[in-house]
């Protein structure tokens, strides 16, 4: 499938870019920078090459159905400040993995449920998906916060699955289904 841009209100969604209009790759080190990122998701290394590859892996993942993934952006400007993405696509089975994160500055203001939920609703009309889940690690409020927002529903606790500041911390595993209201 070809990339689909999504309007969510305040937030535009498309496919990661980088080329002589549109440079996604500065957010994505910035990503790979922040603290609170890097706690919670694995990132790449914080260069300009590895920024690159990920978003080239990104355009390769969407063109092969594997992962859906949209840059979230500010409307006016078309910069990057968050990322969302359906990932484990299995578009035969309907189901998919969501994962999303946020740069600082766009951090409290809603975008990452309201970007999250467009996809979402996209991912249940559009795809026809049946199933979505979302994991996060014990600790992790932001996302659990996120989760419940989202209509994310617990499910299950997977003990010591991430590691996380070094420790291995529980991963709190939550499902949406196309019939949920």
């Amino acid at each position: 499938m070809e990339p689909v841009e999504i309007n969510a209100g305040s937030w535009y969604l498309r496919a990661l870019r980088a080329d002589d209009r549109i440079d996604d790759r500065p957010a994505v080190v910035a990503s790979c920078l922040d603290p609170e990122i890097r706690r919670w998701r694995r990132r790449p290394a914080a260069t300009r090459a590895e920024a690159d590859a990920y978003v080239r892996l990104r355009a390769r993942e969407w063109s092969r159905d594997e992962r859906y993934t949209w840059a979230v952006c500010e409307p006016t400007t078309g910069e990057m400040i968050g990322e969302v993405e359906l990932a484990a696509l299995d578009l035969a089975a309907g189901t998919a993995e969501a994962a999303c994160w946020a740069l600082p500055a766009a951090r409290g203001k809603g975008m990452t449920t309201t970007a999250l939920s467009a996809v979402l609703r996209f991912g249940f009309a559009g795809l026809g998906l049946r199933r979505v889940t979302y994991a996060w690690a014990e600790g992790n409020n932001a996302s659990a916060r996120v989760a419940i927002k989202c209509g994310f529903r617990p499910e299950a606790r997977q003990p010591s699955a991430w590691v996380v500041d070094g420790r291995h911390m529980d991963v709190l595993v939550a499902a949406r289904s196309a019939t949920d209201s």
